[in-house]
């Protein structure tokens, strides 16, 4: 039977575990440094950063949906940002995917955000053809600019005194 919760401090393990798997598959395993300190203290401390539901089949931990808040100046109100979405992939086909989107719209809905938004990369066909039988609107005139690393401390440390 699926489940799906929203997660708690006591799955941290498994969040961090859940979030290895996704980046192995986004054959970016070699760049996550995140850890299950960090994932408590981020995720369920006094000031959350993120929320995230677990999907479960009959009590295996068998994928995640991990979003945060995002804030529309044009729309005056705040949207939620799915950061990763992940089904292991023995238990891809049987609709936990579309489940955990669901949860996560039915919150947006009930919390009154304008939308829930989230990148796919480029090549992930299986999972953009999946996001458009849902509907997702693709913004093709739209580009995801990310300043990281040595870029953004160099930028950061060009700021006029």
């Amino acid at each position: 039977m699926l489940t799906i919760r929203p997660a708690t401090a006591r799955d941290v393990p498994v969040l961090r575990e859940l979030i290895l798997a996704l980046a192995e598959y986004e054959r970016l395993a070699h760049t996550v440094v995140v850890t299950e300190e960090e994932l408590l203290r981020d995720g369920f401390g006094p000031q959350p950063k993120f929320r995230a539901l677990l999907a479960e089949y009959d009590g295996q931990n068998a994928g995640y949906a991990l979003f945060y808040e995002f804030y529309s100046t044009f729309e005056g109100r705040t949207g939620l940002f799915l950061e990763d979405l992940f089904v292991r992939p023995g238990f891809r086909g049987q609709g936990m995917g579309k489940a955990l989107l669901a949860r996560l719209s039915a919150l947006a809905v009930q919390e009154d955000r304008f939308a829930v938004r989230w990148d796919v990369l480029d090549w992930n066909t299986p999972a953009i053809e999946f996001y458009q039988s849902l509907g997702g609107r693709f913004r093709d005139s739209w580009k995801t600019v990310s300043l990281e690393g040595e870029a953004l401390r160099t930028l950061g440390s060009s700021q006029p005194a």
